[in-house]
């Protein structure tokens, strides 16, 4: 393995998709951090966004549930 393939791999990313209904529709703040849904771990943002998208569309209908991507590394 090369210098920088071994760099490459080295600096992976994880990324998490969750959500569930909020208090506010403009805010973070989750009604029931306990009823959270976990769409999944990805390893790349593109991933991320993909069921993101997906669990967002999901629940269109539904201005009090929100989906977000967080970077964990």
């Amino acid at each position: 393995m090369t210098e920088a393939a071994s760099a490459t791999a080295s600096q992976k990313e994880l990324f998490v998709v969750f959500g569930g209904k909020v208090k506010d529709t403009r805010s973070r703040d989750f009604i029931d951090p306990k009823k959270v849904d976990v769409e999944g771990f990805f390893e790349n943002y593109d991933d991320a966004m993909s069921a993101w998208r997906a669990a967002s569309q999901m629940k269109v209908d539904d201005a009090f549930t929100k989906f977000v991507i967080v970077r964990l590394w």
